[in-house]
């Protein structure tokens, strides 16, 4: 965990990134369902937080969930990703952040596929960057 990428401050973030990455990744706010760059991307790769750079998700965890979000079974690494208990909006769900800097992911559901463990990690598209594997 860096926490000096935790401890910058929001003009830094407002200056980083664009008006769509701030309001999902530093508001918590949710990109629309299906309009992602990320949705049907089906090339190997890392997927990493595109406010820090912290690998974050591999292309072959990545499944077809037909949620609108990209889905994926596991993080590459459990330490590189945090959960909180969200309880806004009235639902009773498991929020991803950035282990690095902190930033909102997405969130994670019961509902992925049995034969990796059942979980289903729903990340908005603008919350990453992808490296195509060479």
């Amino acid at each position: 965990m860096n926490e000096d990428m935790k401890q910058k401050s929001d003009e830094y973030w407002k200056a980083t990134l664009t008006p769509e990455q701030y309001n999902v990744m530093r508001q918590k706010g949710t990109e629309p369902a299906f309009t992602g760059k990320y949705v049907d991307n089906h090339a190997d790769g890392i997927y990493r937080c595109a406010a820090c750079g912290q690998e974050l998700f591999a292309s072959t965890t990545k499944f077809e969930s037909h949620s609108g979000w990209p889905s994926f079974t596991d993080p590459i690494n459990r330490q590189h990703v945090e959960l909180q208990d969200d309880s806004s909006l009235g639902m009773q769900r498991t929020e991803v952040s950035c282990a690095n800097c902190g930033a909102h992911l997405g969130h994670v559901f019961d509902d992925g596929p049995v034969d990796t463990g059942g979980e289903r990690f729903c990340i908005n598209s603008v919350t990453l960057d992808f490296s195509p594997e060479k």
